[in-house]
């Protein structure tokens, strides 16, 4: 079986999915899954288009949704100020990146940031993280993939090129 090191004193590995202004429940709550098992912690940034009460989100995230190491933040200037990521630890995923995901940094910490499923990244992010601005590619036959989708490709390459895979 091959499974993910979580962090600990051993791995300070550090992974971080941050969701701006999510709008469906069901890809927030398959991106819970998702970092809960690498172990990972997700960011929301207010405002949701959802109540984290929501039985749609626990029953997208099945019975791990309690255990997903989850912060809620009230406008992304707090997430930033508090968290203070490096530009190099950056990570912003568009359709309109120019950079594809596979050349993603191998920071220790990362900060793997997607935009709502409607509206994308707000333009000040777009802006102000320009240089960090990456890109899942897909074929002409489809205008996006999936936010849970892309989130998981993103976790798992910016894992894959810090080789942090391990056989048990």
């Amino acid at each position: 079986m091959v499974s993910f090191n979580r962090q600990n004193e051993n791995n300070p590995v550090q992974r971080h999915v941050v969701l701006i202004a999510p709008e469906v429940h069901w890809n927030t709550g398959n991106i819970g899954r998702t970092c809960l098992g690498v172990g990972a912690e997700l960011h929301l940034v207010r405002p949701l288009g959802f109540s984290l009460d929501d039985r749609h989100v626990k029953r997208a995230g099945l019975d791990y949704w309690s255990k997903v190491k989850l912060s809620v933040w009230d406008h992304q200037d707090h997430f930033f100020s508090t968290l203070d990521p490096k530009p190099e630890e950056i990570a912003l995923f568009s359709k309109n990146g120019t950079i594809p995901h596979w050349s993603m940094p191998c920071s220790k910490r990362m900060f793997l940031i997607f935009g709502s499923e409607t509206k994308g990244l707000p333009e000040s992010l777009l802006k102000r993280y320009q240089d960090r601005l990456y890109c899942i590619p897909i074929s002409s036959s489809i205008r996006c993939l999936n936010l849970s989708t892309c989130a998981g490709i993103a976790l798992y390459e910016s894992l894959r090129s810090n080789c942090l895979l391990v056989n048990l």
